[in-house]
């Protein structure tokens, strides 16, 4: 997304220098986020937890480091999914750790704020094994741009491959591809 916001403004503004420095702290995150994810990956395994996601984002004035982690995946003697989810302790565990050794290692310059959770029960999917995990579960769709007069559909996951998604709604299937889909989340119903 920002790559091709560098270049439309690159195209349409010429501004070379705000361009250049969009890229520039673009791959500085790339770089955090991978290294945050080196150091988490033994200790995870150990735990029997999983990285999730990483964002770097800033909310107002506070750069906000976000980890989000989650039970690795077991099965029953039928192959059905055995159902965990993370503890406040395990979080707590993780953010000790990792908080640890970003103070050794120090990969961001800036004062930033550490928060480890789990992708909660409205976890947005975002790699294909997440997709594939919730083949049959509800979930919301959100669309960059309006398909048959709306952006926003809720409906059982029937399918992933390459990016492009089918739900099952009450009314009908609909495929969705790639382009089209801003975010894909588990729909929770109380």
């Amino acid at each position: 997304m920002i790559e091709t916001s560098i270049e439309v403004w690159q195209k349409e503004w010429a501004f070379p220098t705000l361009s250049l420095m969009l890229e520039v702290n673009f791959l500085a995150g790339k770089k955090i986020v991978e290294a945050v994810s080196d150091m988490l990956s033994g200790f995870l395994e150990k735990s029997d937890l999983e990285l999730y996601d990483i964002e770097l984002v800033k909310e107002g004035r506070d750069r906000i480091l976000r980890v989000f982690i989650d039970k690795t995946v077991t099965y029953d003697g039928d192959g059905v999914e055995i159902e965990c989810f993370v503890s406040t302790d395990e979080c707590e565990l993780v953010s000790r750790f990792l908080s640890e050794r970003l103070d050794e290692e120090d990969p961001i310059e800036e004062n930033y704020l550490l928060e480890v959770s789990s992708p909660g029960m409205s976890r947005q999917l975002k790699k294909e094994k997440d997709f594939i995990r919730y083949i049959g579960k509800l979930v919301d769709i959100k669309l960059y741009k309006s398909y048959e007069g709306s952006k926003e559909y809720t409906g059982i996951l029937k399918n992933y491959e390459n990016g492009n998604v089918t739900i099952e709604t009450e009314e009908k299937k609909i495929h969705f591809e790639k382009e089209q889909i801003a975010k894909v989340s588990l729909s929770f119903v109380f």
